[in-house]
């Protein structure tokens, strides 16, 4: 059957958690495919201030997904454009990041280990666990700001991910994206699209690919990736004449700042497998509704994930599912800030 199973996996992987300005719950599900590529990071408390989320969806392998859960939600900590307010600037070197330190030999070593080829590299494994307990590798500090080039014949992961990330402060959203993973908000059960799906038909996305000497051949960069921001696929980041951000496929993420109310019930980000099988707005109402007879928000996920789920390997519903809803708590009195119908969008 080639990419899918004879029956679906439908065993999910859910949780949820709440703190004093929101709860959330998530539900991961791997459906009808082969592998579950997907991967996720849920921070309602990144810091005193901050929460952060994040849906991961890989192609090519789930290794890359992976990092990017493990990693960068701390490089967007250590940078210093977040230590100084700065969530914009810092989410996008954060994205960007993400290639430069798959690149260095500390990156492979990782990949090799997430990577579900891993177990056919034990002695890898087992040298990197064994090196990593010490805190050293080659005599030095094992962290990323002792990077050691690149390993011997490796330029980057071949595989990639897209990333749709959302940082709440206060009163504030900012949303990162690269790729066709999105974010929607409800207002008033009304959704608003806070992501754009990066395509090869968009005028922005094919100008950059044509600059960068690629084409779009059956909807593809290079007839191949359907995709034209993504973290990894290094072999689409090759150009050695531009910066990272006018690569024929980028990491530089799409940013889009909202400034939230009380007429904002809660907002989703999910993978391209669920919003292939349901509108922003139809899945705004499957969640209202829900939401009028059960409060656990994973549980709630989790209903979406199944009401997706095809009922035969063809078609729509065959892809890895995630999906992680939060919703906003409110204090009692009304008011607050008015939400930018015309929210900013960031582009770098």
């Amino acid at each position: 059957m080639g990419v899918y199973l004879s029956t679906p996996k439908t065993e999910k992987s859910s949780e949820d958690g709440e703190n004093d300005r929101l709860r959330y719950g998530l539900s991961s599900m791997q459906g009808w495919r082969r592998t579950m590529e997907d991967a996720h990071a849920a921070h309602p408390d990144l810091d005193v201030s901050t929460s952060f989320f994040a849906v991961y969806d890989g192609h090519g392998g789930n290794a890359v997904a992976k990092f990017c859960a493990k990693h960068l939600h701390q490089q967007l900590l250590k940078h210093e454009a977040y230590l100084a307010g700065d969530l914009g600037t810092s989410l996008q070197s954060s994205f960007l990041r993400m290639d430069e330190m798959m690149r260095g030999q500390r990156g492979w070593r990782e990949l090799a280990v997430l990577g579900e080829k891993s177990k056919k590299s034990s002695g890898l494994r087992n040298w990197f666990i064994r090196t990593s307990k010490k805190g050293a590798v080659n005599g030095k500090v094992d962290d990323w700001a002792y990077e050691e080039g690149p390993h011997c014949g490796f330029r980057g992961p071949k595989a990639g991910c897209t990333a749709c990330v959302a940082v709440i402060r206060g009163n504030h959203l900012l949303v990162a994206n690269a790729g066709d993973s999105r974010c929607v908000l409800s207002r008033k059960a009304q959704a608003h699209d806070l992501t754009k799906d990066h395509k090869p038909d968009l005028e922005v996305e094919k100008y950059r690919i044509q600059e960068a000497g690629g084409f779009i051949q059956f909807g593809r960069v290079n007839g191949s990736l359907n995709l034209t921001r993504a973290i990894g696929d290094i072999e689409f980041k090759e150009n050695k004449h531009l910066p990272a951000e006018k690569q024929m496929v980028t990491a530089d993420p799409e940013l889009n700042s909202v400034e939230l109310c009380h007429d904002d019930e809660f907002f989703v980000i999910a993978c391209d497998g669920i919003w292939d099988c349901m509108s922003s707005q139809q899945l705004v109402d499957f969640i209202h509704e829900q939401l009028k007879t059960e409060n656990d928000l994973k549980v709630v996920c989790e209903r979406v994930l199944d009401w997706c789920l095809a009922p035969a390997a063809c078609g729509v519903g065959c892809d890895n599912m995630t999906m992680i809803l939060i919703q906003f708590k409110w204090p009692s009195n009304p008011g607050g800030s008015v939400i930018n119908q015309q929210a900013s969008v960031v582009r770098r």
